[in-house]
């Protein structure tokens, strides 16, 4: 096969690759029990499905300061939920919104 082949059908499978983010999922393998001052001070979160590429159900929560993310236990979604509600309308009141 032709060199230049070759390197046309390596370059389009990488660009296929990055530009459909067809890499490595990250994946949260065990869940830790949510502790009160953590859940407190969560900017955002995430919910991965065991139906998907990972093993578990499980939070993503990303919390301020921290720069890896932290798996809980889907359970506390509703806390969360609430949290981030109140997050909000506090923040809004202080803007005078």
């Amino acid at each position: 096969m032709d060199l230049k082949v070759v390197f046309v059908i390596v370059f389009l499978s990488a660009l296929a690759i990055t530009s459909t983010h067809a890499g490595i999922p990250k994946c949260c393998i065990k869940v830790s029990k949510g502790q009160s001052k953590l859940l407190l001070k969560v900017e955002r979160w995430e919910r991965q499905y065991r139906n998907g590429p990972c093993d578990i159900d499980a939070l993503i929560v990303y919390v301020k300061n921290r720069t890896t993310p932290y798996c809980v236990n889907p359970r506390y979604t509703k806390l969360l939920t609430k949290l981030m509600n109140a997050k909000k309308s506090q923040k809004d009141q202080t803007r005078g919104v």
